[in-house]
């Protein structure tokens, strides 16, 4: 088992393989697998970069690179099966690379009929969190479901419930 250098390859068809053997082990972005390439290449150089773009440009119009597709997907399965908010969501796709339009309008259809509040119960209940003792558990409670991207007043609005 090495770590060695990785293989840098030097055909369109190599990278392709590649990049759609990455794509087969789980969906990326468009960013995400142009820095993925790069890494393959002598990204330096012109050739380097003239490839990469041949491969994206060819996946594209295969349907295997779509970044509508993968931002919706994302922000579904992390609705569903994280139970993260909105925010969270945003941030994350930003983070991978995905334009910011396409980002909006993905999270808006996903979260459209979406209770920020029952999410967010959804979300204590998967990480079995209580009903706060003291203050202390309250702010505790209160930044895990900022980082898990709920908005300030839903917040609020549970820790009040709970007389907190």
């Amino acid at each position: 088992m090495g770590f060695g250098r990785q293989r840098k390859f030097e055909t369109e068809g190599e990278l392709y393989e590649y990049a759609v053997g990455a794509l087969g082990r789980r969906m990326r972005s468009v960013a995400e697998l142009k820095r993925l390439l790069r890494n393959r290449v002598e990204a330096d150089t012109e050739i380097g970069k003239t490839l990469v773009e041949l491969v994206i440009r060819r996946l594209k119009d295969q349907g295997y690179l779509n970044d509508a597709k993968y931002a919706a997907t994302y922000s579904t399965l992390r609705r569903d099966n994280e139970k993260f908010g909105r925010r969270r969501v945003v941030t994350e796709l930003k983070a991978r690379g995905v334009h910011g339009e396409v980002i909006d309008k993905a999270v808006d259809e996903t979260f459209v009929e979406v209770n920020e509040e029952k999410q967010a119960r959804e979300f204590l209940r998967r990480k079995r969190l209580q009903k706060p003792r003291d203050n202390k558990d309250a702010a505790r409670i209160f930044r895990q479901l900022m980082r898990a991207g709920f908005a300030a007043k839903t917040i609020f609005g549970i820790l009040r419930k709970w007389d907190v």
